[in-house]
């Protein structure tokens, strides 16, 4: 086209040149030139590229575990179910690592190099249990070859390395012990912070609701039917959510009455807590009498009595708070949180009661494991006095004595990590079972004798059940502190963990989805799950203190363990301390365990800790006055634009102290100037319907009528003089346009 502009041969040639390095340049798409190769292959491997990432990140997504089941759940019984499932998720991962610390670091160097089983008599089961060992009564409850296994704490060696690599078994058991502690801490604190993050873009997300839901929620991209059906459904949900929300909002309530009542059901559950303590503190009492009779002699019950009555207890409490929060009248939020605490108190409460009765226990049998030593020692020379005083020889060889015969002490880290077991079973059975008769025995009866029955099962007694979210969560969370206080007495318990929550995952979800109904009041989820990393923070803190007291304070058994022969089980890093590390760097240690350094350190860190904590909360509070001010600027300009009142309350204030507006007289217009006439000039002639420049075209104020299609702005006056003009001559007192004519005589 170029020949065809009217351009000069310079600028044609400049544009064709252009034009030319152009197609030169990229015409290799059309087959042709120079690049074309060279652009194929770019164009290839861009497409290419493009693929790959949009695949990587469909596979990154299908990598997530069990995100399709989530979602699914989430469609159909909203974001508070959900909720727990992203929690089991998460947990699940969590406890994956700290299996493999303790695998990789405890039991898999144990079991490579060090001793085999029959060697020594904590590797061996004892003469007189032999013939009941593999008996399945025996199994079940955790005794015979179990007990004297890889599960539990006393069958490590107290050898100070092993192996061809000189693996340091006894520092690596407490360190890692410890480690784990450290390692969940820090990955909560982590979550937390994330999640508080979350929404804090210092948007407005309450405004207009519906009409997000209702223009914006569906996704036009979705090409698979039961995609589509599950979008449907979670869309469905999402309104019930928001108008439970906005009725929550606009309800009124009788102040007087609902205090009496929250203070009246407050009341009742704090019996149930003091009970359900009471109760297991009998029962651990009991079961220590119970101890020291023959097993013959007890019934099933009475072997496993305070397994079941903690499951038991943690099976009828949670219903029970919540038929008495119905006398709350809470949003279902908020219900939800004072429910999850209460039952994290009955947990804890009975969980730190079964602690303080075993700890009961555990000095028992320290008193028996001190004669059981003494008597082993004095036996012991009297073995080395005779030898010696026979022989009459010094190298006295040890007692060739097979370890099955070994007269041994209880072991009372072995026990504890034995109790800790079977709580976690017996709660995995009684959870299990309450899905399967509460739930799906429930859900069959509504669904195939509801067309013979005398009343709808369906809409009255029984109906289908509801998902319990709250004993979810709080049974997620004890379960999860008895796995850290009990993963030091027994380093097999986090794998028996991690196979419970693999497995609960996929029975949950299948029960949810098979025999669950929604909430019939559904309510959406916080933006965040910090409270619950909130409680899961407390126990975390709460399993820590008995197994520091452990470490500390209680002395080891003198025959089983990795600490065996120790004084205290932190002696084992004094030791490696003292043998294996620099002088200076003992004296380091020294240093930093003195009081007079700690307690400095500790103000110091506290001191620390409320500055920021002052800090953190200026900044909330300035970050909410900025959202506010961004608010009612955007009120403003809304309304500016469409010239509405103000909303803003200080101007509002402002305008009611003046005056009122009908009062105050219109303000005087300006009346324009007339025309110039010049004396010597014509009247100019000018088209109708146009002016020319600074010339405006009117008739005399004193003949001109005025416009009647106008505003009234002003009352009338009597009629004076036509304004004169500064600029020109005065008019004459002729009435024509124009110059006036003579003067009259």
């Amino acid at each position: 086209t170029l020949r065809n502009k009217p351009w000069r041969m310079k600028r044609r040639l400049i544009v064709l040149k252009e034009a030319q390095e152009f197609v030169e340049e990229f015409e290799g798409a059309l087959g042709k030139g120079r690049g074309r190769k060279l652009y194929a292959f770019k164009v290839m491997l861009t497409k290419k590229l493009i693929k790959f990432k949009r695949d990587f990140e469909n596979f990154k997504t299908a990598c997530i575990p069990w995100e399709r089941k989530i979602k699914e759940v989430e469609s159909h019984f909203g974001s508070s179910v959900a909720s727990y499932f992203i929690f089991l998720r998460w947990m699940y991962g969590l406890n994956l690592v700290l299996f493999g610390l303790m695998f990789g670091l405890v039991v898999l160097p144990e079991v490579l190099m060090g001793l085999p089983y029959g060697s020594i008599p904590r590797k061996t089961v004892p003469r007189e249990e032999q013939p009941t060992a593999m008996d399945f009564s025996v199994l079940f409850d955790f005794g015979g070859y179990c007990k004297y296994s890889f599960l539990f704490y006393g069958y490590y060696n107290n050898e100070r390395t092993i192996g061809v690599l000189q693996f340091r078994l006894p520092l690596s058991y407490l360190l890692v012990g410890v480690g784990l502690f450290g390692y969940s801490l820090m990955v909560v604190i982590r979550t937390m912070a994330r999640n508080s993050n979350e929404g804090g873009d210092g948007a407005e997300g309450n405004e207009f609701i519906f009409s997000w839901k209702m223009f914006t929620s569906w996704d036009y991209l979705i090409g698979n039917p039961e995609t589509a059906d599950n979008k449907y459904a979670s869309i469905t949900t999402s309104f019930k959510e928001s108008i439970v929300d906005e009725q929550e909002n606009q309800k009124d309530e009788n102040i007087h009455l609902r205090r009496f009542l929250r203070v009246l059901a407050n009341f009742m559950i704090l019996c149930c807590l003091g009970g359900s303590g009471y109760l297991i503190y009998f029962v651990v009492k009991r079961s220590q009498e119970f101890a020291e009779k023959k097993k013959e002699d007890l019934s099933w019950f009475e072997k496993n009595e305070v397994e079941f009555v903690m499951s038991l207890l943690g099976l009828v409490c949670p219903p029970l708070f919540e038929t008495i929060a119905e006398l709350e009248d809470y949003h279902p939020r908020i219900a939800l949180k004072w429910q999850l605490g209460r039952i994290f108190a009955l947990f804890l409460g009975n969980l730190y009661t079964f602690l303080f009765a075993l700890f009961d226990e555990v000095t028992a049998k320290l008193e028996s494991e001190k004669t059981i030593r003494n008597a082993t020692e004095w036996s012991l020379n009297q073995y080395y006095t005779n030898y010696s005083s026979h022989f009459n020889t010094t190298d006295v060889p040890p007692p060739k004595v097979n370890p099955a015969d070994v007269v041994r002490g209880p072991c009372w880290e072995t026990g504890v990590g034995i109790e800790f077991v079977k709580l976690i079973v017996s709660d995995m059975q009684v959870t299990y079972l309450t899905i399967l008769i509460g739930d799906f025995l429930r859900a069959v009866i509504v669904r195939f004798l509801n067309y013979c029955w005398c009343w709808d099962l369906e809409a009255g007694f029984p109906s289908y059940g509801e998902f319990d979210i709250s004993g979810n969560v709080l049974g997620l969370v004890f379960n999860q502190g008895m796995i850290w206080m009990g993963a030091f007495y027994a380093p097999g318990l986090v794998g028996m963990n991690v196979l419970r929550l693999l497995c609960s995952m996929y029975y949950q979800c299948w029960a949810v989805m098979a025999c669950n109904v929604p909430h019939e009041r559904v309510f959406k989820a916080s933006r965040s799950n910090n409270f619950y990393m909130g409680l899961l923070l407390l126990v975390l803190f709460l399993s820590l203190l008995p197994v520091v007291y452990t470490i500390m304070t209680l002395p080891p058994s003198f025959d089983c363990g990795p600490f065996s022969g120790q004084e205290k089980m932190y002696d084992v890093v004094m030791k490696t301390i003292e043998q294996d590390l620099p002088s200076f760097i003992g004296n380091i240690f020294t240093y930093a365990t003195n009081p007079g350094l700690i307690m400095p350190a500790v103000l110091l860190m506290v001191l620390a800790i409320y500055y920021l904590n002052a800090v953190s909360k200026g900044y909330q509070q300035a970050n909410i006055d900025l959202k506010k001010k961004m608010q009612m600027a955007r009120d403003e300009e809304k309304n500016r634009r469409n010239n509405k009142d103000s909303t803003n309350q200080v101007m509002k204030d402002l305008e009611d102290l003046l005056p009122d507006k009908s009062l105050i007289p219109p303000p005087v217009e300006e009346e324009p100037p007339p025309p110039v006439i010049e004396k010597s000039s014509k009247s100019p002639k000018v088209k109708p319907g146009a002016a020319g420049k600074g010339v405006n075209l009117q008739k005399d104020v004193s003949l001109a009528a005025q416009n009647p299609r106008g505003p009234v702005t002003r009352g009338p006056r009597p009629r004076g003089p036509p304004p004169g003009n500064a600029k020109g001559p005065q008019p004459g007192p002729g009435r024509g346009r124009g110059r006036g004519g003579p003067p009259r005589q």
